[in-house]
């Protein structure tokens, strides 16, 4: 998020800036090679969540630089920033890197909690009848992959976890989640504004979920 409000900041076109922004957490090999890890028996997951990753992050582009509005966006984040002075880059570099490893173990160990809870609180037979229920099923998975927030380095292991399910609402769940959830929608009004929020957070759901289905249909065969 700070990353894409900078982009902004140095002139770089909003739409670019929120392809960038929906891209980043879900489209790089950090979390394609932990979703590979978590589904060893199924690496067509990877290609599919990448596929519908990138999908979400392009059309929602495409849709802002078609109907978006400046307006929408607080004046805040459209303001230049300051330049990181020359000698101290490479101290930013560290901090941020070191910050960034330090947030994904976090994750990392949150998400393998989550998952263990889980599989211990949830009783197997509730995911088991939306198994048989696809389209409820796909629709419970991209309403908890909002409410959960978890980070994408460690989603992956959580949805494996849910042996019940077929592939298809799992697929769902790992790319609504980086997409939109309750803290990027938090962190988008802080950063971008209410209006702004109110208006993309509902509109990349309906395309995360969309571009999902499509993508688990085509790769996966409908993932069963």
């Amino acid at each position: 998020m700070p990353v894409a409000r900078r982009l902004i900041g140095q002139g770089v076109a909003p739409a670019a800036a929120l392809t960038f922004l929906l891209a980043a957490p879900a489209v790089n090999p950090v979390v394609l090679v932990a979703t590979a890890v978590a589904f060893p028996g199924n690496p067509e997951m990877v290609f599919a969540r990448f596929a519908g990753s990138l999908a979400t992050a392009m059309v929602m582009g495409w849709l802002w630089a078609k109907w978006g509005k400046l307006d929408w966006i607080a004046e805040r984040a459209l303001r230049r920033l300051p330049e990181v002075q020359h000698g101290s880059r490479w101290k930013t570099f560290a901090e941020t890197a070191r910050a960034d490893l330090v947030e994904a173990g976090g994750f990392l160990v949150l998400g393998a909690m989550i998952a263990a809870a889980m599989n211990v609180l949830v009783p197997a037979k509730w995911f088991g009848v939306l198994g048989e229920q696809i389209v409820l099923g796909v629709l419970v998975m991209a309403v908890l992959a909002v409410v959960l927030a978890l980070c994408s380095e460690a989603d992956a292991f959580v949805a494996a976890s849910l042996t019940a399910m077929p592939l298809l609402p799992k697929l769902v769940f790992l790319v609504v989640g980086p997409a939109i959830d309750v803290k990027l929608f938090a962190l988008q009004t802080g950063t971008f504004g209410k209006s702004f929020a109110l208006r993309f957070a509902p509109v990349t759901f309906v395309v995360a979920l969309s571009c999902a289905v499509v993508s688990g249909v085509l790769i996966l065969g409908g993932g069963a």
